[in-house]
């Protein structure tokens, strides 16, 4: 199997992941690495294209049958069907939540006011921005290791970025604190990964699936991108979304959907709730999706970075 990946140190060691189970199972897995666009530029994510920039090279790979599948960190990949690609697996989710790094270990609500944040994301910058801790949230680009960096070599007092990242890294007890989705939800889809392979492949999407795929975690975020794309709202927009799963008073699994809508200053926000069966996924994100519009989401979806 030839499976394609971005050449990042995350990706890296997502990618190995990957591969370690379909070796484990008797697979022969070579690795090739991928430059995508959103790896060549250092430009803020909203003006090189936004969703997809860290998938298309990727995609196209596919397609033209040079690597056989490849793995995507899923907040990355496009709500839209590719119609000739599959996600044929969601393996098991690592911790969705958000991480904060700081130089002195410092949590969030210890930081000096005028405290300098950096971060890559607009869903980041707005919640934070939304807290009212009169931080100074400025844009950051760059590998997990080049934004920690920052954070040491005194260029910014902190960064917030994937727990998961950090963990897969190695790297998770640099963390000052992982942030309390209450305060910040993650991105929909954080903290998992996609196996992808062309439709027409299905043995391959259906060993791929016995060998990876977590239908919990199928399940979750199912709803938090069904949720995204209900809102029309890409990996650029200021929108959380966190589908946990627990337990009703029958004793059947349940999802608990959360989400919430941000203005880019944070001055103002959106967020609800909804309940329902695993198996409803996708109608939990519709249905949370048009309350949210319905109570003025989508004023705020469109606003552009101050």
């Amino acid at each position: 199997m030839r499976l394609g990946t971005r050449r990042s140190a995350l990706a890296l060691a997502q990618t190995e992941l990957v591969a370690k189970t379909l070796r484990d199972n008797g697979h022969d897995v070579e690795i090739v690495e991928v430059v995508t666009e959103g790896d060549r530029s250092a430009a803020a994510l909203q003006h090189i294209g936004g969703t997809g920039v860290f998938v298309a090279e990727l995609r196209e790979q596919l397609r033209r049958g040079d690597v056989d599948l490849a793995v995507h960190s899923l907040k990355d990949l496009p709500t839209a069907p590719a119609g000739d690609l599959v996600v044929a697996a969601i393996p098991l989710r690592a911790d969705p939540r958000d991480a904060l790094v700081t130089r002195d270990g410092a949590r969030l609500d210890q930081l000096p006011d005028g405290a300098r944040v950096g971060t890559g994301s607009p869903r980041r910058a707005a919640q934070l921005r939304g807290l009212g801790l009169g931080l100074d949230v400025v844009p950051i680009r760059g590998n997990v290791d080049t934004r920690l960096r920052k954070v040491a070599d005194g260029e910014y007092d902190a960064v917030v970025v994937a727990a998961a990242g950090l963990a897969r890294l190695g790297r998770l007890d640099e963390a000052s604190e992982l942030l309390d989705p209450g305060q910040l939800l993650p991105a929909p889809g954080q903290g998992a990964l996609a196996v992808e392979c062309r439709a027409a492949d299905t043995e391959l999407a259906t060993a791929l699936g016995k060998l990876l795929d977590d239908p919990v975690s199928r399940a979750a975020v199912t709803a938090e991108r069904t949720l995204l794309a209900a809102l029309e709202a890409g990996c650029t927009a200021p929108v959380g979304a966190l589908a946990d799963v627990g337990i009703d008073e029958s004793g059947n699994e349940e999802l608990y959907l959360r989400a919430v809508v941000v203005a880019v200053d944070g001055s103002r926000a959106v967020r609800l709730s909804t309940t329902g069966p695993l198996a409803d996924g996708e109608r939990l994100g519709q249905r949370l999706a048009a309350d949210l519009l319905d109570a003025g989401a989508a004023g705020l979806i469109g606003e552009t970075n101050p």
